[in-house]
């Protein structure tokens, strides 16, 4: 006789293994926009990427001495992106250093110009990029 615990177990699994959860079921965390979208506007403007940006930064900073190195940062940028976002050659980026890359990759995202981003803008190239600065 088959447990009710294991029939649940069974069906959740099938339901998982087939990719149909309901939308409510979606952790948050899978959907960008929902994270970092402030004024619930269904996009992402370059203010709520700032700002999201500026919270991984003070994570990222372990040492909390205002700077991130290439250790710190995690792959989240090149040693090419890192050297050209680092204007005094220091080998660190500070908050002000970090958020000029971040608004750089943002207007790469906007393709249309428009100041905020949508679902289709953050899974581009562009976007992914922007979102490894992000979280």
């Amino acid at each position: 006789m088959i447990s009710r615990r294991l029939m649940l177990l069974t069906t959740a699994a099938a339901v998982l293994a087939a990719g149909h959860l309901p939308a409510s079921a979606a952790p948050r965390s899978a959907n960008p926009i929902a994270m970092f979208d402030t004024d619930n506007d269904g996009t992402l403007d370059l203010m709520e990427a700032k700002k999201a940006a500026s919270a991984l930064f003070a994570k990222l900073d372990h040492d909390h001495d205002g700077t991130v190195d290439k250790r710190e940062l995690a792959g989240r940028l090149s040693a090419k992106e890192l050297a050209s976002a680092d204007p005094d050659h220091d080998g660190t980026l500070t908050l002000d250093e970090y958020l000029a890359v971040v608004e750089q990759r943002f207007k790469a995202a906007d393709p249309d110009s428009d100041g905020t981003l949508d679902a289709k803008e953050l899974s581009s190239k562009a976007g992914q990029a922007l979102l490894r600065l992000m979280k």
